[in-house]
C-alpha cells in the first residue's frame, strides 16, 4: 500500500534529476509532507526525498506482525492544527478520526478505579469517589487550562517575531519592525484581557513544577498522578522540575473535530495523518519518493544551498531546501563543515536530546482483563489507560498511584537504570478501529518510561536485556490485568537508540529536541533562529526541532512553507 502510493525505486530517483526543483523537503514526516503541500498548492515545483520505505517518520503505520499494524511511534491524534486539516482538505483525503470517550483511565491495586472523559457528570462523579473537593475543582481546572490556551493558539499557527538575519534593505528593516510590533500589540492585548490573576496563575503554570501547580489544586493522590503525566511525557524530566508545569496544558490544547481537549484515534493508524497529508500533497503536484535518503547538502561558492547529495550519489537540484529532520541531524551531519558560524553550530551540538522515551507495540490474543473494572461494560479500553509505578507499600497504605512513584521512577533514569517500575500508558487503539488487527485480536500500545540512552547496567543491542525489560512491563501490567503477559503473541519495541537509528530522531527525543521553556518560541532551535531559516541562505528547518515544536502538530511545516513562499516572491520580484 505505501510503496504504491509514492515514489520508490530508480525511476523515482531518475526524475529527481530532470530539472532543478523550486524546493527540495529533506524528510517525509508529517511535517514535512505538510510544508510540501503548501509549497506545491502556493505553485512550486517541490520533490520530498525519505530515507525509508515508507512516509511518515515518526507518524507511521506498520505491520510487523502479520495481521497487526502498529503506530509505532506517535499513537493518539489532538495536536494536528484545524488550520492544516481544513486548508489540506484532510478528510477528503483519508483521514478519519476516531473519538475516545472516556479518554482515560487509572486502574489502582486496592480494586478502584478512576475513569475520565469528556464529559463533565462522568468526571465528577468519578473524582468524587475519592474526593468530593477534588471533583468540584476539577471542572475550574480544566476551564482555567482553556482559557491559557487561548492565548496560546495565535502563537502556535505563525512565525515568532524573530529579527532580521544577515543584510537587510531599509524597506525590510521597516516591514519587518512593523510586524513584530504588530505581533506583540496583539499578544498584550490578549495577555490583558485574562485579567491579572489568570496571567499571574499562567505564569506559575509556566514556571513552576509540574506537582506543586496539581497539588495546589487537587488532594487526591490517584488524580494528581493521572494529570501528572502529561508534563513529563517523551521527556526525562521529573514532575518535579521547574517548567513542568506548562506541559500541563497539553491536556487540553488539541481537540478533535471542534472538541477542545479531545485526543483521537485515527483509522488505519497514525500513518494514515502522513498518508492524508500525501495526498493533499501529491495532488497539488508534489513529487514524493521515498528510499531516498541525503547524506549531505551542496553548498555553491557565493555560500548558498544549492542541492542535496543523496546516499546513493545522486545531485538534486534546488535553492530553496527545508529539512524535515532534527537540528542536529541537519546542522551536524548534512551541512558540511566550516559553513555555519562557531556559534551557531554550539548551540546546535549543546542542545537538549536526551530522552527517557520507550516504545513497546504489541499484538495480543485478548483483552487485558482489569481485575479493578469487572462491571464497566468495556469503558476502560477506550482511554489511555495509565499503569503506575504504584508500590507494593502503597497497597498497604492504600494509596494509589501517585506523582512520588513518578519521580522515584525519573530517579532511576537519572541514575543511569531504566525505571525498576515503570510509567506506561497503554492505549488499545483496536477497540474502536477494526483495520488494525485480526478479529478478536488486539494492537496495544505502551508508552513507556524511563529508560536512559546508554544504561550504566547494560546495553540496548542485547537482545537478553531488551527481553528482561520488555518482560517487566508485562509484568507491571498483569499485577492490574493478570494474565496479559501470556496474551502476547509478539511486540516491536523501539528505545531510545533504535528511535534514533529507525526513524531519525537524535537521542530518540520524540520532539526533536527538549522542550524545556529555555527550547521554545524564540528559543527553537536556538536564539536568532526561531523564524525557520538559518545561517546557511537557502535552508530551512520545518521539523519538530522549529517553533512551536513536537507532536503531530503540522505547525512547522506550514509556517515554513509560508515563509519560504513569501521569500520565494521576493527573489522573483
Amino acid at each position: 500500500m505505501w510503496r504504491r502510493s509514492f515514489g520508490t525505486g530508480s525511476h523515482a530517483v531518475d526524475a529527481l534529476k530532470e530539472k532543478k526543483w523550486d524546493a527540495l523537503v529533506i524528510g517525509g514526516g508529517h511535517n514535512g509532507l505538510t510544508a510540501a503541500a503548501y509549497l506545491a498548492r502556493g505553485g512550486l515545483s517541490v520533490a520530498v526525498l525519505e530515507r525509508r520505505h515508507v512516509i511518515g517518520g515518526a507518524a507511521v503505520t506498520e505491520e510487523l506482525i502479520p495481521g497487526f499494524k502498529f503506530s509505532r511511534c506517535s499513537y493518539l491524534q489532538s495536536l494536528l492544527r484545524p488550520s492544516v486539516i481544513s486548508e489540506l482538505e484532510l478528510a477528503r483525503h483519508g483521514l478519519k478520526l476516531l473519538k475516545r470517550n472516556p479518554s482515560s483511565f487509572t486502574p489502582c491495586l486496592d480494586g478502584r478505579y478512576l475513569l475520565l472523559g469528556p464529559t463533565k457528570v462522568l468526571n465528577h462523579r468519578e473524582i468524587s469517589k475519592f474526593s468530593r473537593r477534588d471533583a468540584d475543582a476539577y471542572p475550574k481546572y480544566e476551564s482555567q487550562l482553556e482559557r491559557f490556551c487561548t492565548l496560546m493558539d495565535p502563537l502556535l499557527d505563525s512565525s515568532p517575531p524573530e529579527s532580521l538575519q544577515g543584510i537587510s534593505s531599509l524597506q525590510e528593516r521597516l516591514k519587518n519592525k512593523v510586524h513584530n510590533s504588530v505581533f506583540w500589540t496583539r499578544l498584550l492585548h490578549q495577555a490583558a484581557s485574562l485579567g491579572q490573576k489568570d496571567m499571574v496563575d499562567f505564569m506559575d503554570l509556566l514556571l513552576s513544577p509540574a506537582s506543586q501547580v496539581l497539588n495546589n489544586w487537587f488532594e487526591t493522590d490517584v488524580l494528581k498522578a493521572t494529570l501528572a503525566t502529561d508534563a513529563v511525557i517523551g521527556s526525562t524530566a521529573s514532575v518535579n522540575t521547574p517548567g513542568s508545569g506548562y506541559v500541563l496544558l497539553h491536556h487540553v490544547m488539541g481537540e478533535t473535530d471542534g472538541d477542545r481537549g479531545m485526543w483521537s484515534y485515527v483509522e488505519g493508524g497514525m500513518g494514515s495523518v502522513s498518508m492524508a497529508i500525501g495526498n493533499a500533497a501529491r495532488e497539488a503536484g508534489a513529487h514524493i519518493v521515498t528510499s531516498a535518503g541525503v547524506s549531505q547538502l551542496i553548498v555553491d561558492d557565493s555560500g548558498k544551498a544549492n542541492g542535496v547529495l543523496l546516499a546513493d550519489g545522486t545531485v538534486v537540484q534546488s535553492s530553496n531546501i527545508l529539512s524535515n529532520a532534527t537540528p542536529y541531524k541537519t546542522f551536524m551531519e548534512l551541512v558540511p563543515q566550516n559553513v555555519l558560524p562557531d556559534d551557531f553550530t554550539r548551540s546546535i551540538k549543546y542542545s537538549d536530546y536526551s530522552s527517557g522515551t520507550t516504545k513497546i507495540n504489541v499484538a495480543v490474543d485478548k483483552l487485558p482483563d482489569f481485575h479493578c473494572c469487572k462491571s464497566i461494560d468495556g469503558l476502560q479500553y477506550t482511554g489511555t489507560i495509565h499503569i503506575g509505578s504504584e508500590s507494593s507499600n502503597s497497597r498497604i497504605l492504600c494509596d494509589f498511584f501517585s506523582m512520588e512513584e513518578i519521580d522515584s521512577a525519573c530517579q532511576d533514569a537519572v541514575n543511569g537504570l531504566p525505571s525498576r517500575r515503570p510509567v506506561i500508558e497503554m492505549t488499545i487503539p483496536s477497540i474502536l478501529d477494526k483495520t488494525i488487527s485480526p478479529p478478536g485480536k488486539h494492537v496495544i500500545n505502551l508508552f513507556i518510561q524511563y529508560t536512559p540512552y546508554n544504561p550504566s547496567n547494560g546495553c540496548w543491542d542485547d537482545p537478553v536485556y531488551r527481553e528482561s525489560f520488555a518482560q517487566r512491563c508485562f509484568n507491571l501490567i498483569d499485577e492490574y490485568a493478570p494474565g496479559f503477559s501470556s496474551s502476547v503473541i509478539g511486540y516491536d519495541m523501539l528505545t531510545p537508540p533504535d528511535l534514533e537509528r529507525e526513524i531519525g530522531l537524535t537521542g530518540g527525543n520524540i520532539f526533536h529536541g527538549a522542550m524545556g521553556l529555555d527550547s521554545l518560541f524564540l528559543m527553537r532551535p536556538v536564539k536568532g533562529w526561531s523564524n525557520y531559516r538559518t545561517p546557511l541562505p537557502g535552508l530551512y528547518l520545518c521539523g519538530s526541532g522549529a517553533h512551536p515544536g513536537g507532536g503531530v502538530m503540522g505547525a512547522p511545516g506550514r509556517n515554513a512553507a509560508k515563509l519560504v513562499l513569501e521569500d520565494f516572491k521576493k527573489k522573483m520580484n
